[in-house]
């Protein structure tokens, strides 16, 4: 074989001629790895290696030019297309284990499903060296079911003997149709199945597929936040996020190993799926926090010229602009206009979250909960504008019902608090809630059905403060149509109707109309 000199110079030569066929990828220069894997790409830095012994090993039988070129066509085209993002892997991965109910036969079929389109988008577009690397690569169960497919669709000998009937069915599925991936991956697992369950018997499936395998710890940590924020928005219920994040806990946590502490996790590194899920739904919600409202100041500073006329005072006269003359038409003066300031508590405020989570309220480990939902939004509203929040569950509090979070800027310690579900009546201790006040007038975020036992007190709870109040109430009954009543004439309360996740961005933190209460001064 050649020097190390040598393969390098051919690699680098080989990447030009594939670079140009695919429309120069922004990808790095390989690197020749003595690696398993025939060919992998770690998309943390997009750098594509590619193993030295398989090269030299099926040097025998093609150019090692050849062979290199062929997998780095493969590797560029699942950079290019396929899974192309987390989300993406995460959802193929869902169909799969919905079919065949077993974590490492999910794992291998979605391999083998984005392998498959990969190399088949890339041989549909470009010239490759797939057909003849895959001709004399060695193969298992799979293998030989996978290839006999390549010599259906592609037309070409490959060297596979049987598998024709396998081969027939998977051939009708759209692979190029990236819209019906889902559906096609589902037919994919239901007819490979078999042969999978003959690879579990003879221990096949732990062996590598040929091309290598698709871990989640080739993306980096802010691919899997961004994936798993989509992965939630799309999740029908949060059981179906919790499975695939159980499943897959351990490969995440070990992909986020460099920057757990993104996912508001701590040094214990675990993943609560329920608690994840909320978190990362809540980020596709940016609800805006208003600042705290503008004020006058009481000073007067120079604001524009006028022409200064008889009988104006001459201390607001500007010499630099009357060339030094006094005489009407000719002589600026200064109008002064009053300053406005954000007053003593500039910015935005901190935040004191009630959350409902009674026996009349939906249970957020079972169904999605709205008011959890919204809960979590406004808290991610509040620590994006680096305020601190407290939290503040409860049911029947009285009955020892109720959690209570001082404020923090720990994410997991209040998306826990605000999770916790404890069933039974409903009824606050107003002393909880007043212990959380703060002299700088905390903002209040209630979430509630308002069947609260000791509503009336709650109202004039809020009569007699000047916090601003977010009220978002779950449905529509009498006690909401109570709480509106006799919130009406308060400016410095809004109150929002959540019936369905779309109302959640209709809600805006610290919603005020003419509300502008005068910060007590010393």
């Amino acid at each position: 074989m050649e020097t190390l000199e040598q393969k390098q110079r051919m690699l680098k030569e080989v990447w030009a001629e594939v670079r140009r066929k695919h429309l120069y990828p922004e990808l790095p220069q390989p690197s020749w790895e003595e690696q398993e894997d025939r060919v992998a790409i770690d998309i943390k830095d997009k750098r594509i290696s590619v193993s030295a012994p398989f090269v030299e090993e099926l040097s025998q039988f093609m150019d090692p030019a050849c062979v290199a070129s062929g997998l780095l066509d493969h590797a560029v085209s699942h950079y290019l297309h396929c899974p192309w993002d987390l989300s993406t892997h995460l959802k193929l991965y869902r169909e799969a284990k919905h079919v065949l109910k077993d974590k490492q036969m999910a794992q291998k079929a979605t391999g083998y499903f984005m392998d498959v389109v990969a190399d088949t988008l890339c041989m549909s577009q470009k010239e490759s060296n797939l057909p003849e690397l895959y001709r004399h690569i060695k193969r298992g169960i799979m293998d030989e079911a996978v290839h006999a497919l390549y010599q259906t669709i592609w037309g070409l000998d490959l060297g596979v003997k049987g598998y024709e009937e396998v081969a027939r069915k998977l051939s009708r599925l759209p692979y190029l149709d990236r819209g019906r991936w889902m559906e096609s991956i589902r037919k994919f697992s239901k007819i490979v199945q078999s042969l999978l369950e003959v690879e579990e018997r003879f221990g096949g499936l732990d062996r590598p597929n040929p091309m290598g395998e698709h871990g989640l710890q080739q993306y980096s940590p802010e691919e899997i936040e961004q994936g798993l924020k989509e992965f939630a928005r799309d999740a029908a219920t949060p059981a179906e996020f919790n499975e695939i994040v159980e499943d897959l806990q351990d490969e995440l946590l070990e992909a986020m190993e460099p920057n757990h502490k993104g996912m508001g996790l701590g040094p214990g590194r675990s993943l609560d799926a329920d608690i994840l899920y909320y978190m990362k739904l809540a980020e596709n919600y940016a609800l805006p926090v208003r600042r705290r409202p503008m004020e006058k100041s009481g000073a007067l500073y120079p604001h524009h010229h006028v022409p200064w006329e008889v009988g104006r005072p001459f201390q607001d006269i500007d010499p630099w602009t009357s060339f030094g003359k006094i005489m009407p038409g000719i002589t600026q003066t200064w109008e002064r206009r009053e300053g406005e300031v954000l007053g003593r508590e500039e910015g935005t405020p901190d935040c004191i979250v009630l959350i409902d989570s009674s026996g009349s309220m939906t249970n957020p480990r079972q169904s999605l909960s709205y008011a959890v939902l919204g809960a979590a939004c406004a808290c991610d509203a509040y620590l994006r504008n680096d305020a601190q929040v407290a939290v503040y569950n409860f049911s029947d509090a009285k009955a020892g019902g109720c959690q209570i979070l001082p404020f923090t800027r720990h994410r997991m310690s209040i998306y826990k608090t605000i999770c916790h579900y404890f069933g039974g009546g409903t009824k606050l201790l107003l002393e909880d809630l007043e212990s959380l006040q703060r002299s700088s007038l905390p903002d209040i975020f209630l979430i509630t059905d308002m069947q609260i036992t000791n509503l009336e007190a709650l109202i004039q709870y809020f009569n007699e403060k000047k916090n601003r109040v977010t009220a978002v109430h779950i449905g529509d009954n009498e006690h909401v149509r109570t709480f509106r009543r006799s919130m009406a004439l308060r400016k410095n309360v809004g109150i929002f109707s959540v019936e369905k996740k779309e109302d959640i961005p209709k809600i805006v933190l610290g919603r005020i109309r003419e509300y502008f209460h005068s910060p007590s001064r010393p």
